[in-house]
C-alpha cells in the first residue's frame, strides 16, 4: 500500500505510533478516522489516533507511554476492557483493548479481519482495509460513520 498524503499533527502522531508499536506481540490496527486517512479518505482531520490492540499489548503501551487506564464514560455503543489516552504525541493516542460495539441487540468484539501494512517513515503501520472499515462504519451506524461509507467503498 502506498503512503497517503498525511501531514501535520496526524503525521507526527503516526510517527510515534509506528515507533511505539513496532515490537508489539499481537496484531494491532490504527482505526477510526486516522485509519480512514491511512487508506486514502481525503479531507479528514482526526482529533486523535485510535489503536485496537490486544490486552497484553495495551499493558505494554501503557507502560511505554506512561499512560493509565481510564474509566470511559458509559456509552450505549462502545466499550473496552482497557481504554487509555496516551498524551505522547501531537494528537492523543487512544489505546483500546477488548473493544466491543453494541449492534443488533448485543455486544460483539471489534477485531478487524484484514490488516493492511503501510510503510511509514521506515516503519510499519497497520489498518483494516477500506472495505472492512466501510463495513464497520455501517455496523456502528452513527451519522458520522455512515457519511464515510461511500468514501471508503470508493477506495475498496
Amino acid at each position: 500500500m502506498t503512503m497517503p498524503q498525511i501531514a501535520g499533527p496526524l503525521a507526527a502522531a503516526l510517527d510515534v505510533v509506528a515507533e511505539g508499536c513496532a515490537d508489539l506481540a499481537d496484531p494491532w490496527w490504527v482505526f477510526g478516522s486516522a485509519g480512514m486517512a491511512l487508506v486514502g479518505v481525503p479531507g479528514l482531520t482526526p482529533p486523535d489516533v485510535d489503536l485496537i490492540v490486544s490486552e497484553r499489548d495495551a499493558r505494554a503501551l501503557l507502560a511505554r507511554w506512561d499512560a493509565a487506564p481510564l474509566e470511559a464514560a458509559p456509552s450505549p455503543l462502545f466499550r473496552s476492557r482497557i481504554f487509555a489516552k496516551a498524551q505522547v504525541a501531537a494528537l492523543p493516542i487512544e489505546i483500546m483493548a477488548g473493544f466491543e460495539a453494541f449492534s443488533g441487540g448485543a455486544w460483539a468484539p471489534v477485531v478487524p479481519a484484514t490488516r493492511q501494512a503501510l510503510d511509514w517513515n521506515g516503519r510499519r503501520l497497520f489498518t483494516p482495509s477500506a472495505a472492512e472499515q466501510a463495513a464497520i462504519c455501517r455496523r456502528f451506524g452513527r451519522p458520522k460513520d455512515l457519511a464515510r461509507v461511500a468514501l471508503l467503498e470508493a477506495l475498496a
